[in-house]
């Protein structure tokens, strides 16, 4: 169900977060999850997602106990559609800086992903990637996305190349039809495309990319955040005290931080 993939010290299932996002209070309930069921530590990953390891693994499934146990954090909206929710963000949108507030587009992007049953075939390593024009994201490898060009507008990020100029109010639903066709135009059988650059043909028109597309600017500065670095990627039980507190919520970002939302 939550497709665990068996390891020497037991299975690892990961959690896929919307742009990183995570309410403090399902931190707690995971890392409760982690000391009842696994190895009692939350690891964060290079997509901004989380994992559990040494989970129990019975005949190639987790016990009834722990899906449980993972479905009451709340961090599993869609148990269909758990490996098509690779939707990674610029972390400190709507935070500090940027360009504009990419959280409520990649809020729709999820909830469009969602409701649709076939987008449920999506590739496990299918990747959504938006950039909110400070080109934290701007270079990193994906199947679709956008970037942020201003306060109104993106350009879409089709493959390795560039799509439409389209309004931000227009970029999930625009993403979604992309999204849909790759599955139409990928094969069916084992030579089936698993990312948009492997298709024979273009998904979308390409297009260049706008002058006002930013530089690659690397891991964003966090002056004036509350930034938790994490550079082993392991959030131990005192680790995850320190950061769940009341009246924020949490970011984890694709360089093993965390931000602490105002």
């Amino acid at each position: 169900m939550l497709r665990p993939w068996p390891a020497d010290d037991g299975a690892l299932i990961r959690l896929r977060l919307a742009g990183g996002h995570l309410p403090a209070g399902s931190l707690e309930i995971l890392a409760q999850v982690a000391h009842d069921h696994g190895d009692g530590q939350v690891y964060l990953t290079g997509r901004a997602n989380l994992q559990l390891r040494a989970l129990p693994f019975v005949g190639g499934q987790l016990p009834d106990e722990v899906v449980d146990a993972v479905v009451g954090t709340g961090l599993l909206p869609s148990r269909s559609h758990e490996l098509a929710r690779n939707l990674m963000c610029s972390p400190l949108t709507g935070i500090s800086g940027g360009r504009a507030d990419l959280r409520p587009v990649v809020h729709e992007l999820d909830e469009r992903l969602c409701a649709l049953p076939e987008l449920a075939a999506l590739p496990g390593r299918f990747l959504f990637v938006l950039d909110d024009g400070r080109g934290d994201l701007v270079d990193r490898e994906t199947d679709l996305g956008a970037v942020v060009l201003d306060a109104d507008t993106a350009q879409l990020r089709v493959g390795a190349g560039w799509g439409a100029v389209v309004p931000l109010p227009d970029v999930a639903e625009e993403l979604v039809q992309l999204a849909h066709r790759f599955l139409l135009e990928r094969g069916h059988d084992e030579t089936a495309a698993w990312h948009v650059a492997e298709l024979e043909s273009p998904l979308a028109p390409p297009a260049p990319g706008d002058a006002r597309v930013p530089a690659a600017s690397g891991i964003p500065s966090y002056d004036g955040v509350l930034h938790v670095p994490v550079p082993d990627g392991v959030l131990t039980p005192d680790l995850v005290g320190d950061l769940v507190g009341p009246g924020h919520d949490l970011v984890v970002t694709p360089w093993h931080g965390v931000v602490v939302t105002p």
